[in-house]
């Protein structure tokens, strides 16, 4: 620790910039935000008790960590969004769209989309790279910690350094989250869910989250961090054996007219037997197709996900899909008849409908491919590895 922490700003107001602190020393740039979902505050609360704990201690820091509220007008209603999911709307066509209106046709999420779009960019120039993204969450079910990513190997690297489960492979079921946008930039970026919503055991995980990522980010040292041992033992003891992998394979949607109660008891990561009952859509109970992993069921008014549901990872195909990223495998596949790059980035591939029947979907998703749309012929086949950034990272202790 020293005296000398640099330029702090602490703001406790209901006010975007929850608190901003440079050192004197260069290193990476945290960005975290708290609230984009207007009713998920307890990512906010941490945020606010860790800027003031970074205060009273005097830390060294190497880079800058600043912390961001995300949907204001939601968050003063305790509302999931007042007019649209906020983090729904980080695709590529919908912000050159919202960019382009005229104010008074905004929405309410669409002005924030774009304060937000305006000052991640504008840190994106300011500040020095590394660059690191975590957007704090919480659910509406019961839940252990833990962590979503797009399934890029720099995310995978990072996020395998915190003691709780990570989720692959919701981009290719959730459109327009804004750590997706944050990835096809090419930075690190993660979502971290800290428990039920507004619970003080979320608000606390969330803490210890954030002084992990301190450390492991290089901001700070972990030896000028008394309690991080403790930090790190209160997330790994919360999750028990649940400190995987793990991968979506299915989403059931809703429906602006749909009629969704989910039954009573379920928790997230919950193991359930095929057949068992898990709610009612529009008076007709839903069925668990298979003996699966319980994801996110939904015990709220607003939400477009009634629940997921996950698989386990092993450890051999992660290791698989690695070797097969690194030597860029994918390269080949456009020799194919049926499969051809989209554009000149080559960072997505558009495949045939026919010619897709003779790969499963496992097979693109080792190469790190995930299906983002379909036509009438062909899926459009995104890939995170290639906007990756992994040049600003060789130097960081994790990479």
């Amino acid at each position: 620790m020293t005296e000398d922490v640099g330029e702090i700003h602490i703001n406790s107001a209901a006010k975007r910039i929850i608190g901003e602190v440079k050192g004197n020393l260069k290193g990476p740039t945290l960005v975290c935000f708290g609230g984009i979902h207007g009713n998920e505050l307890a990512g906010v609360r941490a945020l606010e008790r860790v800027f003031e704990e970074l205060v009273r201690g005097n830390y060294a820091i190497k880079g800058t960590v600043i912390g961001i509220r995300g949907n204001l007008p939601a968050q003063q209603v305790g509302k999931r969004f007042i007019v649209q999911d906020l983090n729904r709307l980080w695709t590529p066509e919908s912000i050159e769209n919202i960019l382009c209106k005229d104010k008074k046709e905004q929405t309410s999420e669409e002005a924030e989309l774009i304060e937000l779009h305006t000052l991640v960019h504008q840190l994106l120039r300011r500040a020095e790279p590394p660059f690191y993204f975590i957007d704090l969450h919480t659910t509406s079910s019961q839940t252990i910690p833990f962590i979503t990513i797009n399934d890029a190997l720099i995310n995978r690297k990072f996020s395998q350094n915190f003691p709780v489960p990570i989720v692959l492979g919701i981009e290719e079921y959730i459109n327009g989250p804004l750590l997706s946008h944050m990835n096809e930039l090419g930075y690190v970026s993660l979502g971290f869910e800290s428990g039920q919503h507004n619970g003080e055991v979320a608000i606390c995980n969330a803490r210890s989250f954030l002084w992990l990522s301190l450390v492991l980010t290089g901001l700070l040292n972990e030896n000028d961090v008394p309690d991080f041992r403790n930090f790190y033992m209160q997330l790994q003891q919360s999750v028990g054996d649940m400190n995987e992998f793990y991968e979506v394979t299915h989403r059931e949607v809703l429906t602006a007219n749909d009629q969704f109660i989910m039954n009573s008891g379920f928790e997230n990561f919950q193991s359930i037997k095929k057949g068992t009952f898990l709610g009612q859509l529009n008076g007709r109970q839903i069925q668990a197709a298979h003996n699966c992993i319980l994801f996110m069921p939904l015990y709220q008014e607003q939400g477009e996900d009634a629940f997921f549901v996950l698989r386990r990872t092993p450890r051999w195909a992660l290791w698989l899909s690695t070797f097969f990223r690194k030597i860029r495998l994918d390269s080949f596949l456009t020799l194919l008849p049926g499969i051809s790059w989209s554009d000149n980035t080559k960072k997505s591939l558009l495949v045939d409908l026919n010619t897709a029947r003779f790969f499963t979907k496992p097979f693109f998703h080792l190469l790190g491919y995930r299906n983002r749309e379909k036509d009438e012929s062909h899926f459009l086949m995104n890939n995170r590895e290639r906007a990756a950034k992994n040049e600003i990272y060789k130097g960081e202790k994790w990479y």
